[in-house]
């Protein structure tokens, strides 16, 4: 859903920053690790106080080094399994910081048990999500299937904290929550679904 605009910030902002990093001798996972690092701490202390506008903004500054990193594997010819599979773990990191940082607020000063779970439950949900497809993937089947695909599920968060920072409306969150905790559960048993019909076949055969 969101391939087009990839394509247009990548052409825009990550090609000429990737290509500046490249020639001051930065490697791809170096940009990769300082990301998540960075989206990780944002996450983890604006969340928890409340403090969602600039939370938001500052994790999306990082959250382009997701576009960066790609580029610059690309543009080097450093592609690797290697740099695949560490972009794709600390991207796991990365989610996980943000419901954390969610999760403490409801804990704290939200003071509502419903939503600390429910930010959990985006949280544990987006990770089978993932591991679903990746495991899927490994035994050779195919499962890029389902309504709440990572990156839809980053931009729906952050929007939604993002407008809630700025107009004071915590429901903004609390309808996200409730949206994605769903539509991730949807996607990991359309994928469970895809990948048993697709062994049964391969079993038929």
């Amino acid at each position: 859903m969101l391939e087009p605009f990839r394509a247009f910030w990548t052409k825009v902002i990550a090609a000429p920053i990737a290509r500046l990093l490249l020639r001051m001798g930065v490697s791809p996972d170096a940009v990769t690790l300082v990301g998540t690092l960075g989206l990780s701490a944002a996450a983890l202390f604006f969340f928890p106080q409340g403090r969602f506008l600039v939370g938001v903004l500052v994790i999306t500054l990082f959250v382009f080094s997701d576009l960066v990193d790609g580029h610059m594997a690309r543009e080097s010819g450093r592609v690797s399994p290697f740099g695949a599979f560490f972009d794709s773990t600390l991207d796991r990191l990365g989610d996980a910081a943000i419901f954390t940082g969610l999760a403490l607020w409801f804990a704290w000063d939200g003071d509502s048990r419903l939503y600390l779970v429910l930010s959990l439950v985006c949280l544990v949900m987006g990770n089978v999500t993932s591991y679903a497809r990746a495991r899927a993937e490994a035994l050779g089947y195919e499962a890029k299937v389902g309504i709440a695909e990572r990156a839809d599920r980053l931009v729906a968060i952050l929007v939604m904290t993002g407008l809630s920072g700025l107009f004071g409306l915590p429901i903004l969150i609390e309808i996200a929550l409730w949206v994605l905790a769903v539509a991730s559960t949807v996607t990991v048993a359309q994928r469970i679904w895809v990948v048993r019909r697709q062994a049964q076949a391969a079993a038929a055969s």
